[in-house]
């Protein structure tokens, strides 16, 4: 019974619910763009790093990055597989690939406790998408 409650629960359930909060928003924005990647997705990606970096932090307060730092690389083996070339040659799924580290980022920030910048990151994420690709911009003006 003595390991069962350690006093940081009510830490870490703040935390959770965060990365539940900003995984379900940058998944709706990705699930309203018909990417693979959506709600579940950046929820489970942004609350597993978090949980890493957490547990890092409980594990090694003076090394709290040893075990956080491990999350970039196996997160960024995640993205890779999204990754696709078709055989018309063009590469698809390169932002959701992308999102989902920097979902992963955002759980890390979560994970330290650094709320405010987790948030900007969110809204980051959410915005960035929507900016019209150049190409297309170019496109449209032309045709004007």
């Amino acid at each position: 019974m003595q390991g069962l409650v350690t006093g940081h629960e009510v830490d870490f359930i703040i935390r959770l619910s965060l990365c539940l909060v900003f995984g379900a928003a940058i998944g709706v924005e990705r699930e309203l763009r018909n990417k693979p990647a959506g709600i579940s997705t950046h929820c489970f990606v942004m609350a597993g790093a978090c949980l890493f970096t957490f547990a890092s932090i409980m594990i090694d307060p003076n090394s709290p990055a040893r075990i956080a730092a491990q999350v970039v690389s196996g997160v960024g083996f995640l993205g890779a597989g999204m990754i696709l070339k078709s055989d018309d040659h063009k590469v698809k799924n390169l932002t959701t690939a992308a999102a989902i580290w920097f979902a992963a980022a955002i759980g890390m920030v979560l994970g330290f406790g650094w709320y405010l910048i987790a948030g900007m990151a969110t809204v980051y994420a959410i915005v960035v998408p929507r900016i019209p690709h150049v190409k297309t911009w170019i496109t449209s003006q032309h045709d004007e």
